[in-house]
């Protein structure tokens, strides 16, 4: 009988005490599944957490179940995105505006802005642009997923609101 109480009471503070030292699950398409730590840098191609600041896109994640319940401003879980631009990066879209987003010029694998999410409804008009990216901001995207929520709609990120990510063992 004690094992059905001890049990459950170490697995939840194992739990509590990995999220403490900065580690997190991630179970979603964002990242790759699995364990990840807080740290490392901010750097192109590296991997960080943030919160929507944007109310517009805070609702919008709400309202849709795009993200689940969190400490970020309006409840919401961060986002976890890769790093693919930084200060003095060059963005284009081929094709015009809604093409996909190339990055000095190289284009980013899944990257077109889409008008429906996955369950056909009507996406927001992007708030990226072509043109540098300015100090302090960052590109931030969903690596090979798509249909991520990320940049291509809300824009750019400020670099103060990252915090670095680093997988620790993943499964995709």
């Amino acid at each position: 009988m004690k094992f059905f109480l001890i049990f459950p009471l170490s697995v939840a503070l194992l739990m509590v005490l990995a999220v403490l030292c900065g580690y997190r699950l991630n179970t979603t398409p964002s990242l790759p599944q699995g364990v990840w730590r807080q740290g490392g840098g901010i750097e192109r191609g590296g991997f960080a957490l943030f919160c929507l600041e944007d109310a517009e896109f805070i609702k919008l994640a709400k309202e849709r179940g795009y993200l689940s319940e969190g400490q970020c401003p309006g409840g919401i879980k961060p986002l976890g995105k890769e790093i693919v631009g930084l200060a003095g990066d060059k963005i284009s879209f081929s094709g015009g505006s809604g093409g996909q987003i190339a990055v000095n010029g190289k284009l980013l694998a899944d990257s077109s802005v889409k008008n429906e999410d996955g369950h056909r409804r009507h996406m927001p008009a992007t708030l990226l642009t072509e043109g540098r990216i300015p100090p302090g901001q960052a590109l931030m995207m969903s690596p090979h997923n798509a249909g991520g929520f990320d940049s291509r709609y809300f824009g750019l990120i400020k670099i103060s609101a990252l915090t670095p990510v680093q997988p620790v063992f993943t499964w995709e």
